[in-house]
């Protein structure tokens, strides 16, 4: 009797997941459902002189009607070609504006009906912003005047926001250069309906082109067509008040950028012939310097298609690269050079050189800065002082030069050399400000810059700032957050001589808000913001930090909750949920920084496990899963212990407190984080089930790497072998939840992957459940969407971790036909 019983409780959980399999889209329990639909806070933008806020607001999600609405996947876009902007762009739908010193915002005048608002721009003299608005017909171009809060519309609805940089603002503030679509641009190929000319045909001639697994490229002809008829714009000036004229003739035009002084327009413009292999911004491409009245002053670069490059993480192409003006002159050109021929196997004292070349661009410029890693990046300074950034991927180094541009024969000082993955020794970014030309550089007080930093270390996170002497290149702390109970985020200097900086503030029931502080007063604190906390059912609830170590010593943390109302004193065991992401690291010792701060806001977002707390789950989020290969071990060696072994720790670290039932712990993850879940279930026993979002199974098909590997699938076979879980689905006896979006556009996660391994699991008599979320990409959007996530989560936890011992005994019971 009793296993009649339970073949039929059995038989009721089971009916809850598999009758109508293609039902409509669920919602979860309303506990769930409250905390989805609370109203979003408004996004902030302050101005430079932290004088005007703009509060930008928008819905939470996207509808399902909108995901579908036309999409054309090409060169690694994705357009809406019946508007001519990107189709998955995020919308904001109002605008209020206030002084930074008000409490109440004021709401902004004019703006269009049904407002779906994008690229927002400041003016040079911050006085305005525009903007661009997506109506059912196109994309029109306006602004904002900040001063009299009020909108007004620039241009009708011809704007082409495909691609790149589709607004810009001339130095004088009275003018913008706008993309537009071409008045002869020709129709679109329907390529369902398309009769085929030809086979499409790629051809190998030998060298090595190593790419990713990347999404959306072009397939054929007709595709090439269409990218080019979507990537073409006129350049339009148009004036604020609405007059429009020519400017640039019609082209694929990819970037443009105005010189600091604004006598020039750097411009990068698509060309033939396009590629099967890789995404546009690998296509051919020139690049342009023009003046302000749109004449050709030179072509000064020449990049061929970029299908084949050197093998690695840190290969790249040869010639100049990386064009961009210098922010403490008026228009001068710097660019970078491989010196190793791009190939990170070539051994070569330095990597890369900086170049640079002044107005009127003639020349082969002048050498300024070698770096030995990759260069990454350049802070500028003036005349005699600048800092400049590098990194090497494989061994998690970055180097910080401190180099006199205008002396070449001044040898740079490296200032930092550092594992860019230990978070303790961050130095933190140095303090930037706005110059003549309205272009961020440093902030120097003659002879000392500023570095603002988030502070990690053994004893938490306390953010800082600190002055560094350029002379003596020594550091000294002005000021500490000194916070235990909150946390406190440096988020802009707005004006060091004065200590002004904008913070912000949060705590775990406090919703973050922003604040002026003057660091150089004792609790000198000054509120911007006032936003109340939307999800008050969870601000009672407990949340710590723990520490635990794995087996073989390595210190680990992550970030437990638990249910709401849950008695501590009581301790009454309750099921689990694990949440993680792997993460591959070089050294033991980055690996076990505590890096995540307990008094962070409890924010509960559509991919998180938090929202189980209000359905009687503990909850271990963020669980650190280090994966770690020292010297010349690559971390992916030893994949799958080490994951068990991360595992296993945690689920030890909450049993010991008492909370947990561990034979009721259910894990999951999202993208690579999936991949951990089907290794994990596939290799252990420690899970009741699991949940895999949007993950790739099969590393076969990403056979010229994949995540932090980048060795490829020949040169490591029994790798990619033994980190399939698709290869070992015979070992899989755990209930598995699989969920993926069907327009998924990530690396390596095609939709395929979920649907192969499914295929796989039921082949064989494995328990698992697929759900394919349509229009979704590798990020869910739409609100139905996300709400049916959450029901499929709830009801699969429900059966298989909650029940667990129903669906047990239900299942012994139907085995021996009772």
């Amino acid at each position: 009797m009793k296993k009649l019983t339970a073949l039929f409780i059995f038989l009721l959980i089971s009916s809850a997941i598999y009758a109508q399999v293609d039902k409509n889209y669920q919602k979860p329990p309303k506990e769930i459902l409250d905390l989805v639909e609370a109203p979003p806070a408004p996004s902030v933008i302050i101005d430079d002189k932290g004088e005007n806020v703009i509060l930008l607001y928008r819905d939470s999600y996207k509808s399902i009607a909108e995901l579908s609405e036309t999409e054309m996947r090409l060169g690694g876009l994705r357009i809406n070609p019946k508007t001519n902007i990107g189709s998955r762009t995020n919308y904001y739908n109002n605008i209020e504006i206030k002084k930074a010193t008000d409490k109440n915002s004021k709401q902004v005048t004019g703006l269009p009906k049904n407002a779906r608002l994008s690229n927002f721009s400041w003016s040079p003299n911050q006085k305005m912003i525009a903007f661009l608005h997506t109506g059912q017909e196109g994309v029109e171009a306006w602004v904002l005047n900040i001063e009299n809060k009020s909108v007004k519309k620039l241009t009708n609805a011809s704007v082409n926001a495909n691609m790149g940089d589709v607004i810009n603002w001339f130095k004088d503030s009275s003018s913008l250069l706008v993309k537009m679509l071409p008045n002869n641009r020709k129709e679109l190929i329907n390529t369902a309906e398309a009769v085929p000319t030809g086979p499409t045909i790629s051809v190998s001639d030998g060298e090595k082109a190593q790419n990713r697994t990347y999404q959306d490229l072009l397939k054929n002809p007709n595709d090439e067509a269409n990218f080019e008829q979507l990537a073409l714009s006129e350049i339009k000036k148009v004036s604020v008040t609405g007059e429009i004229s020519n400017f640039l003739p019609t082209a694929m035009y990819r970037s443009i950028s105005f010189s600091p002084n604004g006598d020039y327009i750097l411009v990068s413009e698509i060309k033939k012939p396009f590629s099967y292999l890789v995404p546009y911004y690998r296509f051919p491409y020139n690049e342009t310097v023009y003046d302000n009245n749109g004449k050709v002053v030179t072509v000064i670069n020449e990049v061929p298609l970029d299908e084949v490059r050197p093998k690695g993480f840190m290969a790249t192409r040869t010639g100049k690269r990386n064009f961009s003006w210098r922010n403490d002159k008026p228009a001068t050109l710097y660019w970078v050079e491989a010196l190793d021929e791009g190939d990170p196997e070539n051994e070569v004292d330095y990597r890369d050189v900086v170049y640079q070349v002044e107005a009127p661009f003639t020349g082969k410029g002048k050498e300024i800065l070698k770096t030995k890693n990759r260069f990454s990046g350049i802070t500028w300074g003036d005349d005699k002082n600048a800092i400049a950034y590098d990194y090497w991927w494989n061994d998690r180094n970055t180097k910080t030069y401190l180099f006199n541009p205008s002396n070449m024969s001044e040898k740079p000082v490296i200032i930092f050399d550092r594992n860019y993955q230990d978070r303790y020794s961050d130095p933190g970014n140095f303090v930037t400000t706005r110059n003549k030309f309205n272009r961020s550089v440093l902030e120097l007080n003659n002879q000392t810059a500023y570095l603002m930093g988030e502070g990690y270390s053994k004893e938490g996170q306390f953010p800082f700032v600190d002055e560094f002497n350029l002379k003596n290149k020594k550091t000294k702390r002005v000021y500490q957050s000194s916070y235990t109970d909150k946390k406190e985020n440096l988020y802009d200097a707005i004006d060091m001589k004065k200590g002004k900086i904008l913070v912000r503030i949060e705590s775990q029931n406090e919703y973050p808000n922003y604040y002026f502080r003057n660091i150089n007063k004792k609790e000198d604190l000054t509120p911007v913001t006032s936003f109340e906390n939307p999800f008050k059912s969870l601000q009672n609830v407990h949340k710590e930090v723990i520490t635990y170590k794995r087996d073989d010593g390595l210190e680990l943390e992550g970030t437990l909750y638990l249910p709401v109302g849950y008695d501590k004193d009581k301790k009454e065991k309750k099921p689990m949920i694990l949440w993680a992401y792997p993460r591959e690291f070089k050294d033991k010792s980055s690996a076990s920084q505590n890096t995540t701060n307990p008094n962070e806001f409890i924010y509960p977002f559509w991919g998180s496990p938090i929202y189980w707390v209000t359905q009687g789950y503990v909850v271990l989020d963020d669980a650190a899963f280090p994966i770690v290969g020292e010297g010349d071990e690559e971390p992916n060696d030893t994949f799958r212990s080490q994951l068990i072994a991360n595992a296993k720790a945690a689920i030890d670290a909450v049993d010991d407190m008492g909370y947990i039932d561990r034979n009721r712990v259910a894990v999951g993850g999202h993208s690579y984080g999936a991949f951990m879940v089907a290794n994990l279930l596939s290799h252990s026993d420690l899970f009741a089930a699991g949940i895999a979002r949007s993950g790739a199974y099969n590393r076969t098909l990403t056979p010229f790497g994949f995540q932090s590997e980048e060795r490829s699938y020949w040169d490591s076979p029994e790798t990619y072998y033994t980190m399939s879980p698709f290869m070992h689905a015979e070992k899989m006896k755990t209930p598995l939840l699989l969920i993926h979006g069907e327009a998924d556009n990530n690396s390596g996660t095609y939709p395929l992957q979920s649907e192969r391994y499914f295929n796989a699991l039921k082949g064989l008599g494995a328990t698992a459940r697929l759900v394919m979320l349509p229009k979704e990409s590798h990020g869910y959007r739409a609100k139905e969407s996300i709400l049916h996530l959450l029901w499929e989560q709830d009801t699969w936890l429900d059966t298989y971790v909650k029940n667990k011992e129903k669906s047990d005994d239900a299942k012994n019971a139907k085995a021996e036909g009772k």
